[in-house]
């Protein structure tokens, strides 16, 4: 397994300049790849490409571009262009999003999420593999019939032979989808003991695929805080933990508090998320259980993080994606810099 680094989003009160110092000390720790984010504030695109500018050897990966803000030819245009500025270190990772992004910021209505990310991903990789790209599905169309365009063939040629495309999935469907068109697999709230009923249907969607030997990667998101005490550390990832059981999606439609049940804690993501949507986000933060957030994450003393660490590989997963919390672009550093000196790669 190798270790990552998760930016998450690039906020108003962050210095991007903080930002390029973590990657930078992930990149002579020899982390494999790191990850930016995008909602409705900064977008993915961007930022990597600024990172990409100012580094060399580490891997640069969208976790994720939503579908609903591009075009799926687009999207193939800025992964061949990120792949060709970096020579070949860019990793494609995609997500629907959500009904209320989708619908309240991009303006795409939230319907027949699997059947869109289908045709979506199939119209991306025709126009990587440098086909004349035509498409005749239930949402996506090209060209647009009884009009002037025609087919096209994308014009540059990224280094990469494929180009990893990875998917991000919470609900067994989208996880059998997953596991069916995609090179990898995006994780949120990834538990080990929890991890076989979500990898059974990744495989059984490798199996659909008639490649079922191919290699997958596994790659969740892990929060990080170092420290003596483990519920202290774990304090400290509640208020993250409860925006997305509380607060991602409406009280009917949240993949996350679908996700906290389907683990076993139904009644504290029905708590967090009555909290969460009657404006008391505190609240909703001491709701969270610290099993689930000590599942979900790496908190205490490195020597703690440095089992769980082996216990997340030994799940199946390939890349684990540091999402560091601190007050501090220092305490961030220190650390990443402190779980890659406990952990060692077999």
């Amino acid at each position: 397994m190798r270790l990552g680094l998760n930016l998450g989003y690039l906020v108003g009160s962050e210095d991007p300049r903080g930002q390029l110092r973590l990657v930078r000390r992930a990149e002579e720790l020899g982390f494999d790849t790191v990850w930016a984010a995008e909602a409705y504030g900064s977008d993915a695109v961007s930022v990597l490409a600024w990172l990409a500018g100012q580094t060399t050897t580490i891997g640069i990966g969208s976790a994720v571009l939503q579908i609903p803000g591009r075009t799926p030819t687009m999207t193939a245009m800025t992964a061949a262009s990120l792949d060709l500025l970096t020579g070949g270190r860019f990793r494609l990772g995609l997500g629907v999003s959500g009904p209320q992004v989708s619908e309240g910021w991009h303006g795409v209505r939230f319907d027949h999420p699997l059947g869109r990310t289908r045709e979506y991903v199939a119209i991306v990789r025709s126009a990587l593999a440098r086909e004349t790209v035509s498409h005749d599905g239930d949402h996506y169309r090209l060209p647009l019939p009884d009009g002037p365009g025609k087919p096209l063939k994308l014009t540059i040629v990224p280094p990469s032979e494929r180009i990893p495309l990875l998917l991000a999935a919470v609900g067994p469907r989208n996880l059998e989808l997953a596991g069916e068109i995609a090179d990898g697999w995006l994780a949120v709230f990834h538990a080990p003991e929890h991890a076989e009923d979500q990898l059974a249907a990744i495989r059984r969607g490798r199996e659909r695929s008639g490649q079922p030997d191919r290699d997958f990667a596994v790659v969740p998101t892990v929060p990080v805080v170092v420290g003596d005490d483990p519920e202290r550390c774990a304090d400290v990832i509640r208020p993250y933990a409860a925006l997305y059981v509380g607060g991602m999606g409406s009280r009917k439609q949240n993949f996350y508090n679908a996700l906290a049940v389907r683990m076993g804690f139904a009644d504290a993501a029905a708590e967090v998320q009555d909290l969460f949507l009657s404006g008391r986000p505190r609240d909703a933060a001491a709701a969270i259980p610290y099993e689930f957030i000590d599942q979900t994450s790496l908190v205490g003393p490195p020597g703690r993080i440095a089992e769980r660490l082996a216990v997340l590989a030994e799940s199946g997963v390939t890349s684990a994606a540091l999402l560091p919390f601190g007050r501090t672009v220092e305490d961030k550093l220190a650390m990443i810099t402190a779980v890659r000196e406990a952990y060692r790669e077999d």
